[in-house]
């Protein structure tokens, strides 16, 4: 028995790539979570030291409350994630240059050092997959992900369109 019944009227490749997909984000989540563990964190530390690292490359200030926003968490929750995290030497905190009464946290060399050494190899083996496809195939890729993207981000909302 299928597991929708738009399933048995929908064409084969479809169906095929959906699970392929499937197969690949649950590979991806594995990764993640190996990668987490490896480092002794927990997703959201995880997510908070790449938007910081991001943040420190395009030249803008990280505060707690951009970091809030950003993982969609209480103050008081990133408040302890921040604690735990300058504790294990992964990120600092310093005066804002503009504000006095906020701060701007940074992730430590330490620690940008060991986000791009655990996942540069991957990411290097998945740039080579994708340089292998000609420019028009990685453009109907592209574009596919996107629309899903699109998809996943409208949730529920776009069920009724």
């Amino acid at each position: 028995m299928s597991e929708a019944p738009w399933y048995d009227t929908a064409p084969a490749h479809a169906v095929r790539v959906v699970a392929s997909l499937r197969e690949y984000r649950t590979a991806e989540q594995a990764m993640r979570r190996r990668t987490r563990e490896s480092m002794r964190m927990g997703e959201a530390d995880l997510k908070a030291l790449r938007f910081l690292l991001k943040a420190e490359a395009e030249g803008r200030h990280a505060t707690p409350a951009a970091l809030c926003a950003h993982l969609s968490i209480k103050s008081s929750s990133v408040t302890a994630m921040l604690d735990r995290l300058a504790a294990a030497g992964h990120v600092t905190r310093h005066p804002h240059p503009q504000d006095r009464r906020s701060l701007t946290i940074r992730a430590t060399p330490g620690a940008d050092e060991e986000v791009r050494h655990t996942l540069a190899a991957m990411h290097r083996r998945m740039l080579d997959v994708a340089a292998g496809l000609d420019p028009r195939a990685a453009a109907v890729v592209a574009g596919f992900l996107a629309q899903l993207t699109v998809i996943a981000e409208q949730g529920e909302r776009g069920s009724a369109a």
